[in-house]
This record gives C-alpha cells, structure tokens and sequence, in this order.
C-alpha cells in the first residue's frame, strides 16, 4: 500500500490481480469462536462464515497499515475461515472490481477514499454497516455503509534532524529563511498526497476544503522563499530514510516507521503543524454479490472492532473510531492532535480541478 500514487490513489504495480492472491490459512482448525465476543451476534456471524470457509481480501498488502497483525487476528479467532489477500493498488481494485461485476472474484475492497467513491459510483459494492460504524465522522463514511474509513493519515511535517538544526513546528515556520532549498512535497496535480497537503496547507491560512486557495498560495510563498528543494512525482520515502531529504511534507506513518522501524530514531522527528493539518480517509468496502457475504462481515466487523482498530495504530496509522483504547507506548509515539480537520473527500474531489489550477498558477515558476 503507497500513499501518494495518482490522483486520490495508492497505484501499485501487480501482474494481475488472480496471480496476485496470497493464502494466509491453508488448514483451519476446528474449535469455536471465542468466549468472549466481540460484538453481540459474533458467533452465529461465524458459524455462517465457517460454511463459506474463505474470504478475499483486495489490496490489503501485510506490510502496509499492520494488515499482517490483522490477518493473523482474524485466522486466531477464527480458523475455520481461511482468508486470502492481494495488493494491487486502490485505482486497480476498482477496476478490477468493475471488471469482474458479473461474476465477482472480492469479497471486501480496501482502497484510499477516493476511490472508495468511484467504486460505489459504478455499483459494485453494496452498504453494509460494520460494528463502530455509528462512532465514525460522518465525512468518514457514505450514509449507507458503501464505504467506510478504517483508519486516517494525517499530514505532517518529517525531519531529518542531522540536517536541520531547528526542528520547524508551523507551516509558517517553513517559510524561514533558515529552510532555503530544504523541503520537499509532492505535486498535487499527479499525487493524492500532494492534493491532501494542499487542504492541509489551506486549514492552516483560515481556508477549507471549501476554499483551498490560502493552501495554494502557502505553496506559492514557499517557492518565492526559496524554500523549495523539489517537488516529487511519487511518494519519496526511500529518500528520505537515506538521508536525501532534509524536510519532507508527508503522511505521519512513513515519518513513524522511518523513526522506529526503518532505522532512522532520532534523526527522524515527526511535526504535526500547529496551526492546522488534515487526516486522509482510507476505506473498506462489502462487494457487490462478492461470493462469501457472511466471512466477509465477519472480516469488516473484526477491522472496524476496537481490536481492530487498535492493531492499525501499532503500524502507526491512526484508527478511524473514536477513543479506541491505544497502549501507554503506542500513544505517545501518536498523541492527541486537535488540530487535525477529518477529509471530506467527496468534497476535495469535486475541488481536484480548482486545486491544480490554483497550485499551478501560485507554485510554478513564473
């Protein structure tokens, strides 16, 4: 899963998206659901699963959002469900979903929001209302459970403190002088994420996803500062972990597990800005006529769950569900941040056109 990839989308590269599918369980055991449930109706729930014995997970890579601990929940509380996965991309799961719509291969679609709203514009994909649903924002989720936000990734600012000496708190601090030719985001015209930090950007000046022009016109300043290292066509985590980037407008997750995972500790902090920045939604989806309903309910409502929920915030992406019990460790690496404005994304889609205008004619060299 690569945040960033095309327009409101994690395009990834895949042979195809059969060959694709891996299988987590090959031979469930048989014992029971656990004593303790879930949520109320959780054993009848996988009692009926059990006799569909699969589910098919789309584009949900391990290593992406802690998918892996996910997987591995699901196959310990219910071994007689085998679950199988693949990692395609968000625009590739809604094609192949609308490709497949008379004989459909998914069950369940996982995809940044956006394509979320292009996969219930063509159909195939049906509401269904997980547990927590209710809990949710409501610009986290389509009224009638067509989609609904997993988990959320919120713009901010990664340091690489062996190169910068002051650690820049503020999309105003940016503008320094002291940052000349350090910073680094992406192009909004061609990258989700790009287009994300522009609303973020534009909360942070008095604009809105409403009004994305104070965002457009930040980005606009930063280049007249002199500010601007470059700007990136695709998500440019490798280089940053190698120490190529000095300050990079991104998404807290890649920061997090520059810092704790991938090697980078101390010379890797992660700002959330304080005057302002947004969360992106990224979505789960029932198919269509999917051909195992019953285990693919059992597996949204396992995700949405606050089991769920909790094991996307140890992959350091931010649970969609409010007050989900998080661990002493785990919230400090993710404390509280007020200033975060959830994504309307149907509302950003429908500004795509004015955000690329409106950055172009204010960030471009004139």
């Amino acid at each position: 899963m690569v945040a960033g990839l095309g327009l409101f989308s994690r395009l990834r590269l895949a042979a195809g998206f059969v060959c694709a599918l891996s299988v987590l369980s090959m031979a469930p055991a048989v014992h029971a659901a656990p004593a303790a449930p879930l949520y109320p109706g959780e054993e009848a729930l996988y009692a009926k699963a059990a006799d569909e014995g699969l589910v098919v997970s789309f584009d949900t890579g391990p290593e992406w959002a802690n998918w892996k601990s996910l997987f591995a929940e699901f196959k310990k509380r219910y071994p007689k469900v085998e679950i199988t996965y693949n990692d395609i991309g968000s625009a590739a799961t809604v094609v192949a979903l609308d490709k497949a719509r008379r004989r459909p291969q998914a069950d369940t679609a996982y995809y940044f929001a956006a394509s979320a709203l292009d996969a219930a514009s063509k159909d195939v994909v049906t509401p269904f209302k997980p547990v927590n649903f209710d809990k949710l924002t409501p610009v986290f989720r389509e009224r009638d459970g067509r989609w609904f936000t997993v988990h959320s990734l919120n713009i901010a600012f990664l340091v690489n403190t062996k190169l910068v000496k002051d650690v820049p708190h503020s999309w105003a601090d940016l503008l320094k002088p002291e940052y000349k030719n350090s910073v680094v985001y992406l192009d909004p015209r061609s990258t989700g994420q790009g287009q994300v930090a522009v609303f973020a950007a534009a909360y942070a000046f008095g604009g809105s996803v409403d009004n994305p022009k104070p965002g457009a016109d930040f980005f606009g300043k930063l280049r007249e500062a002199g500010n601007v290292m470059r700007v990136e066509g695709t998500t440019p985590y490798a280089k940053f972990v190698k120490g190529e980037i000095p300050i990079l407008i991104g998404y807290e997750n890649d920061g997090l597990k520059a810092k704790y995972t991938d090697g980078m500790g101390d010379a890797a902090e992660v700002v959330i800005p304080k005057e302002a920045t947004v969360s992106a939604p990224y979505a789960m989806s029932l198919v269509k006529n999917g051909p195992n309903p019953d285990a693919a309910q059992l597996w949204l409502n396992l995700v949405m769950s606050d089991v769920g929920q909790s094991l996307f915030a140890q992959g350091y992406v931010r649970p969609a569900v409010p007050g989900v019990p998080l661990s002493a460790e785990i919230h400090a690496k993710m404390p509280d941040v007020p200033q975060v404005h959830p994504l309307d994304v149907v509302k950003a889609a429908q500004k795509k056109a004015e955000v690329d205008q409106l950055w172009a004619q204010a960030a471009l060299a004139k």
